[in-house]
């Protein structure tokens, strides 16, 4: 039987740098969250995924969702289609 992809819906938050997504499955085991930044030694797949991506600074997640904060010169129409691919790549 063939596994059903995520589903995942991205929402602005009030830090123009930050985005939230939220899945249709848990991200993020567990009741502690989870917080990366760009450089640090990562053994999450999706947060291994998203960080290794242009433009991407940190990462914050705790159950059903993440959200990703860009750099400050990064440009959110050229992150967007990548994170989506991050996703897809990691629970196809």
């Amino acid at each position: 039987m063939k596994k059903l992809a995520i589903q995942v819906q991205a929402e602005p938050t009030p830090n123009p740098n930050a985005m939230k997504f939220t899945a249709n499955q848990v991200l993020f085991e567990g009741s502690k969250s989870a917080s990366f930044k760009k450089g640090d030694d990562v053994d999450h797949p999706l947060a291994k995924e998203l960080l290794a991506l242009e433009g991407v600074d940190n990462i914050f997640g705790f159950g059903d969702f993440v959200t990703v904060n860009k750099q400050m010169d990064a440009d959110w129409d050229s992150i967007l289609p990548e994170v989506e691919a991050a996703f897809d790549r990691v629970y196809e």
